[in-house]
């Protein structure tokens, strides 16, 4: 015959099983509640409050059992969800009772005329931008044409008086660069202009006086190997020297303006080619000459 399972008895003063298992229930709607709060756009003020007051009114007592707003005990079988819900819109109230309403415009508190209304200037924000690039591209066309026409006279010009191999000329929507080559100009680890080079600035100069309508920048360039002694500190120093000798020479032999020239040193920190290399440390020693165009920001 069979046994009646004896019943089990929990000893005394043991909280009920079900209290566990109500406890775990509630935390995960209260954890529920919070996501849901998290979602919505929070104002920060309110939300340190809500958090400073979770801190000091939730606590946890033995067997599981929490206590929410005043200590009222959630495993003496009273639900609190309804209580739950007031707490967490009320709370924080008190810090924002003095602040000004919400704008109706946030927070989806919009009319449907207002949202019409602003979907009608985003379609004309729109057309005005789709104009706005439109304008923008036919300007950069524009700039591009002007370097490339002022490109082609100085590489005939150049060609005219056969220093061609001298001077390389490259041109952007901006600019026109002539190109001289450092070890042509300069002794190494020096920045005054070798006598060879004299023929070509002096040609240089005349074209630049010539086509030159906006503003010139003359920036100096070196490789990567390190100075080792000699007059100048370092390859930043250097190549602002080479810079600085080229306008020189420019504004005591032409006609240029020395107000719309300018000149700088970018020691090695703009290569055009590969340090690692002779060949490709021999193109980086060199200095630029742009000439910008007449659409240009100089």
């Amino acid at each position: 015959m069979a046994k009646k399972k004896e019943e089990f008895k929990l000893p005394p003063g043991t909280p009920a099983p079900w209290m566990s298992t109500f406890s775990d229930m509630m935390t995960l709607l209260m954890c529920f509640f919070v996501l849901l709060f998290s979602m919505s756009e929070v104002d920060a003020a309110k939300f340190e409050e809500v958090a400073r007051s979770f801190q000091s009114t939730i606590s946890i007592f033995k067997a599981g059992s929490k206590a929410i707003g005043d200590g009222i005990l959630v495993s003496n079988g009273v639900s609190q969800l309804n209580m739950l819900d007031e707490y967490i819109n009320t709370s924080g109230k008190t810090a924002d009772s003095d602040s000004k309403s919400p704008d109706p415009t946030k927070n989806g508190g919009a009319t449907a005329e207002k949202l019409q209304e602003a979907a009608a200037q985003l379609d004309m924000t729109k057309e005005e931008v789709e104009s706005l690039m439109e304008t923008l591209g036919e300007l950069e066309e524009e700039k591009m044409k002007l370097s490339e026409d002022l490109a082609e006279k100085m590489e005939e010009a150049l060609k005219e008086s056969m220093m061609e191999d001298r001077v390389d000329v490259d041109f952007d929507a901006d600019f026109v660069t002539l190109t001289l080559n450092g070890a042509f100009l300069f002794d190494s680890g020096r920045a005054d202009i070798k006598s060879d080079a004299i023929p070509v600035l002096d040609k240089i100069g005349v074209l630049l006086t010539k086509y030159a309508d906006s503003g010139i920048e003359i920036e100096g360039h070196t490789d990567s190997v390190p100075l080792n002694g000699g007059r100048y500190e370092n390859n930043d120093v250097l190549s602002s020297y080479r810079a600085l000798a080229v306008f020189n020479y420019l504004k005591d032999n032409t006609a240029l303006d020395p107000a719309t020239v300018k000149h700088s040193g970018r020691g090695e920190y703009m290569p055009i080619a590969d340090n690692t290399t002779p060949e490709g440390r021999a193109k980086n020693r060199r200095v630029e000459i742009k000439i910008y165009n007449a659409l240009s920001t100089y």
